[in-house]
């Protein structure tokens, strides 16, 4: 029992990892689900359909590595954060389909939160700003809008869960209605204080706390897999959102150390232990992976679109055929020849947190082509996460702390050179890439080993943490400033229209 399965439940895809204890990889599967747009500014995803895929990849991925269950000393899962499931405790089955933390529909409800005047409360209770991105808007939501779901609620007929806490429960074939910090402390409804489901924000929202599952912290035995699954029953001993998963994956342990993880968007996080730091630049306050009771913390910058850009130059400009021919297009010219592309498709994130933002590419001339577009859609990932970092740096010097030194960076994207070498020259500090970049699975990987006794402490896993390239910034400081500046004013387009 070497071995561990690490569940990543993705935006786009599902995946499982099987790692060796050294926190190698040993075999990968994915599979790929529908994105659903009901009308703009919504996203869905058909919640029956997550768990049909993510059951076959951790199948298949056992199977690649010519594994049994009985190889496996724990399952680790990590999860697209924020999006909401609701479903009857009775049948399992959703009530509707997924709200993804890219819908918008939940606007509404905290405009109203925002002009009575609750933003303080919240802020200081969750970290968090008022926005529709995270969860509790979105269950209020789903409580309003389907018919009978609000009487249900109350009967304690229906449960609420992130992907995380719908997977322990498919896993546990119903035994189990739980979550972990990370993931509750993103729902609008969690006071990561006390860790603990806050019942002035419950009234604030309407919601029931039947509903609610049941709070761990990250590396924990959460119940055990139903033996027909996988071919045993199996411990489920570590859960993260992503980005925490990330985190803890990229061996980011104590105060001052960051990483940036670029998906389907981009988020970066900072550690900051025990300390509960406000942001002053735009960023939120969330909880990190805990291994302990003890409450820890991070701050964090969210972009809503980063890899996303890429997928519209696929399925929507239709400029290539694959995301992998993406790199090869842009080099294709030596820059983006004045264009600066904003792809704000659903708002802007941190550090500027504007629902009304659409997608924006301006600089355009006669000279323009599409390779020049497909670079400033790559740069345009590199811009979000510079302002993140600005915003992340000041915030951490305002403590009383340091700059972040360097940006640790995972994610499908940091496999990218040009993007990785541009993002050092704007940042003007090393971005550092590590051998294994799927930090996320990982993170889960070591949360699960770590309760089940495959690792004795994380000073264990920061060993393991090794570097594959350093990229060093290249670009004048000067330069950098000028191209920044460019790009807060086509953000200021963006917003203005």
């Amino acid at each position: 029992m070497s071995h561990l399965l690490a569940l990543d439940q993705g935006t786009s895809s599902s995946r499982s990892i099987v790692f060796d204890a050294a926190g190698r990889i040993v075999a990968m599967a994915q599979r790929e689900f529908r994105q659903i747009y009901p009308q703009p500014g919504w996203v869905e995803h058909d919640a029956n359909e997550i768990w049909a895929t993510q059951l076959a990849t951790a199948q298949e991925a056992l199977a690649k590595a010519k594994l049994k269950a009985a190889d496996i000393a724990a399952i680790g899962i990590t999860n697209q954060r924020e999006t909401t499931v609701v479903w009857n405790r009775r049948t399992g089955e959703p009530l509707c389909n997924a709200i993804v933390w890219q819908d918008r529909r939940a606007e509404p409800t905290c405009a109203a939160l925002r002009a009575d005047g609750h933003e303080a409360l919240i802020r200081e209770k969750t970290g968090l700003i008022v926005d529709a991105y995270f969860s509790g808007s979105k269950l209020k939501w789903i409580l309003d809008a389907i018919p009978g779901a609000r009487a249900a609620a109350a009967r304690g007929e229906i449960a609420f869960g992130t992907i995380d806490a719908w997977l322990i429960w498919r896993l546990t074939g119903g035994q189990v209605h739980a979550t972990d910090v990370s993931n509750a402390s993103r729902t609008m409804l969690f006071n990561i204080r006390r860790n603990a489901w806050d019942d002035e924000l419950l009234a604030l929202l309407d919601i029931p706390r039947e509903l609610l599952p049941e709070v761990h912290p990250s590396s924990h035995v959460f119940g055990h897999t139903r033996a027909d699954l996988l071919g045993a029953s199996l411990p489920i001993g570590g859960v993260a959102g992503d980005q925490q998963a990330a985190l803890f994956g990229q061996a980011c342990f104590s105060a001052g150390l960051a990483k940036n993880t670029y998906g389907t968007g981009c988020f970066m996080l900072m550690h900051t232990a025990g300390r509960f730091e406000t942001s002053g630049n735009g960023l939120i306050t969330t909880s990190a992976a805990q291994v302990g009771p003890a409450p820890e913390f991070a701050l964090e910058g969210s972009v809503f679109i980063g890899g996303a850009v890429v997928q519209w130059l696929r399925d929507g400009l239709r400029a290539i055929q694959g995301s992998g021919e993406v790199q090869a297009l842009a080099e294709s010219v030596p820059d983006a020849g004045g264009v600066m592309f904003v792809p704000a498709f659903t708002g802007l994130g941190a550090p500027y947190w504007n629902a009304q933002a659409r997608g924006a590419i301006v600089g355009l001339t006669r000279g323009s082509t599409v390779a020049h577009i497909a670079r400033a859609a790559l740069e345009s990932i590199a811009f979000q996460s510079a302002a993140l970092l600005a915003a992340m740096s000041r915030d951490a010097v305002a403590a009383g702390g340091a700059p972040v030194s360097e940006l640790r960076v995972d994610g499908g994207a940091c496999v990218n050179d040009l993007l990785m070498q541009f993002q050092a020259d704007l940042l003007g500090i090393p971005v550092v890439r590590p051998r294994v970049i799927e930090t996320t699975a990982l993170g889960a990987a070591y949360l699960a080993g770590l309760a089940c006794g495959v690792y004795r402490s994380t000073d264990e896993l920061a060993a393991q943490w090794q570097v594959e390239r350093r990229f060093h910034p290249t670009l004048p400081r000067e330069r950098a400033a000028e191209l920044m500046q460019r790009w807060e004013r086509a953000v200021r387009q963006a917003v203005a229209g």
